[in-house]
């Protein structure tokens, strides 16, 4: 038996919700093709120019299949993962792995476990790649759309209303690893910054609850996070100033960066945006890559099935 899926991209954060908001984007994508071996166990084959680890445990598809596999003891499963987000990108290339590969053993499983325990085992991939078990990208990655990640333990997941909003993503062509950009985050936060935060993430969440995007535009700040991340992007000041003037709502980091979202409510405006940001990073002298997508509401989609 085999499978093909397709595994989005993702937005982490979404400014001012550090770990426990995010959304999928419709492109780009991961295809990953998985069957059922006689051996127990996980074999990964890269497709791609990446060079990623194969060794299962340093790997973070591989780390979610070991996961789900302590579950479904002595059955035995082949990834060949061909990337189109690239590692760290910022847009969720680790979940997209993690969360793609437990879906398509999952559906080669006959669909023996539920979205929530998928989410718990693609969060052992993250560790892999980052130290740490989060699921603001992998969660949206799986359920599509935007979601909340109000707990971790427990597993508490709320999807939430996604307006019809255009996305406009830059990738400026350096490297950020997340566990770095986790690493210069400060301990503890100042109460009158926290105070701050929670007003905005709630005026988030009711923002897109309500389609009232000036409210969501309003609470695309963030006190806590951005102001340390930021000193790792080039341009982005620039980027966030131009955007704003070209008519974005707002945006900021996705995820750990170095990409950079901004969200707008026409196309022509999204790409108006694009423009701007490729016009910032054209004049720093840094190669980027801009995508204009919407974002994606079904998440991982199986493609090829028998």
């Amino acid at each position: 038996m085999s499978v093909t899926v397709l595994a989005p991209a993702t937005v982490a954060n979404m400014v001012c919700g550090f770990d426990v908001l995010g959304f999928a984007l419709a492109e780009p994508a991961d295809t990953m093709h998985l069957r059922l071996t006689d051996t127990p166990g996980v074999t990964i084959i890269n497709e791609d120019e990446f060079d990623l680890p194969t060794e299962p445990t340093r790997n973070v598809a591989g780390g979610a299949l070991l996961a789900l596999l302590r579950e479904a003891p002595g059955v035995g499963i082949e990834v060949r993962i061909n990337k189109a987000i690239r590692p760290g990108s910022g847009i969720g290339s680790s979940a997209a792995s993690a969360a793609g590969a437990v879906v398509g053993a999952n559906a080669l499983l006959d669909n023996r476990f539920n979205k929530e325990d998928l989410v718990r085992f693609a969060m052992f991939g993250e560790e892999v790649a980052s130290g740490v078990q989060h699921a603001d990208n992998i969660a949206p990655c799986l359920y599509g759309g935007v979601t909340l990640i109000r707990s971790t333990a427990p597993l508490d997941i709320v999807p939430l209303p996604t307006p019809p909003l255009w996305v406009t993503v830059v990738h400026p062509q350096i490297e950020v690893k997340t566990a770095d950009a986790r690493a210069i985050l400060k301990r503890q936060v100042a109460l009158p910054a926290a105070i701050r935060q929670w007003g905005n993430v709630g005026g988030l969440v009711a923002g897109l609850c309500l389609q009232d995007y000036d409210l969501i535009g309003r609470s695309l700040e963030d006190y806590i996070v951005e102001p340390v991340r930021s000193i790792l992007i080039p341009g982005f000041a620039e980027v966030k100033a131009a955007s704003r003037e070209a008519g974005a709502l707002g945006g900021g980091i996705s995820g750990s960066g170095p990409s950079i979202f901004m969200l707008s409510r026409e196309e022509a405006t999204a790409r108006a945006v694009a423009a701007a940001m490729q016009s910032v990073y054209d004049r720093l002298g840094i190669e980027q890559f801009t995508y204009v997508t919407r974002m994606n509401t079904e998440g991982v989609r199986v493609v090829a099935q028998p």
